[in-house]
This record gives structure tokens, sequence and C-alpha cells, in this order.
């Protein structure tokens, strides 16, 4: 595969930066800390793009709707090390965390269950903590619920690292596909809209 480069930006207006955060390797692909990455990698393959390695620790797929280009982005390092992908992206086609969205899995969502908002805390979730400490802490975020264990002597840090069963599991894929329309209906219709449509669901 070829390096990503960046493309020429449309009337001078950067693109939108799509973002799913994860851990690298088979080893937490299945995972629930890995659901944002996952609803990336499904709305790639829904818009027909293919993701490439690029230089920024990460690989990135572009794509178009009819109201922007996207360019939709799995950092390759750890989730506590996401900023060092998504700072040096911004950086590099010109955008802004005005027009980023951030995909990840948040813990005190029941499963299935979707957020979006816009800035605010990190509610203790290192993915974020690092992407905030990059590009500080006014972007776009879709929260996929995943839930906490339903047995106390697990840790939650444990807990979404492992695979769910799999009724719980085709429940969080279902909310996976939703978080990718909510981030493409942020680029088409906004804050407020995207809101109201998918808040809840």
């Amino acid at each position: 595969m070829g390096l990503l480069r960046r493309g020429p930006v449309d009337s001078g207006n950067p693109p939108w930066l799509v973002v799913g955060l994860g851990n690298p390797g088979e080893k937490y692909a299945d995972t629930p800390h890995n659901a944002g990455a996952r609803a990336v990698e499904r709305l790639a393959d829904e818009l027909g793009g293919r993701f490439k390695p690029s230089k920024h620790r990460a690989i990135a797929a572009e794509a178009r709707t009819d109201e922007a280009k996207l360019v939709l982005v799995r950092p390759t390092t750890f989730m506590n090390e996401s900023g060092q992908a998504v700072g040096p992206f911004l950086r590099w086609y010109r955008s802004s965390a005005d027009a980023l969205i951030v995909v990840h899995d948040d813990i005190d969502l029941p499963l299935g269950r979707l957020r979006v908002k816009k800035g605010g805390g990190n509610g203790g979730h290192h993915g974020l903590d690092s992407v905030s400490g990059a590009v500080g802490r006014d972007f776009y975020r879709v929260r996929i619920g995943v839930g906490r264990p339903s047995d106390p002597r697990i840790e939650p840090a444990d807990y979404v690292l492992r695979a769910l069963p799999k009724q719980q599991a085709l429940q969080l894929d279902e909310a996976e596909a939703l978080a990718g329309k909510a981030a493409l209906s942020l680029v088409s219709h906004g804050l407020d809209a995207t809101m109201g449509l998918y808040n809840n669901k």
C-alpha cells in the first residue's frame, strides 16, 4: 500500500477528521475499548474509503459525502497515546478541533447507548485525555456506551479489554453502526440536530 498523501482541499476548506479510538493488535480488536475504532472502520467501508498507512502513527482513508471531504483516521498508537496521531493529522490537513469528531467507548453509558456532544470533560478516558492534550478539548465526541461489568469483582479497566459475550457484542455492534451515522450527521446537519436524533438511541 502507498502512503496516504494530502490531497487538494475543496474551495480552501479543510476536511473533517473522524477519528476512531482503540488499541492496536488482534488481542484488543473485539474488546469494548475498541468500539470507536470499529465504528470508523465500518464507516470507511460504507463510504468506499481504503485505509492506507500514514506517517502520523495512524492509518487513514479519504472519503466524500455530498457536503464535505472526510478523512477517517484510526490511530495505530495505544489508546493513551492517541493524541500523538490526532495532533499531527490536524496540522497536516490545516484543520482544527472545530472539524474533528472523535468516536470512542464510554463506560459510564449503558451498553448500546449513544451520546453526541462537543467539548467538556473526558470522564477518565485516557484516549480522550491524550487527544485533549494535543488539540484542546473543544472537539466533537460520539460516545458509544459499553456499560460497566455486572460482576463487581471485575475491574472496569479489565472489563473494557475483554471481549463481550455474544448477545452483548451484537448490541454493541448495532451501536457502532449508529455511531458512524451520527458522525456523518454532525458533518451534514450540525450538533443540535444530531443530538436530537441520536442522544436517545
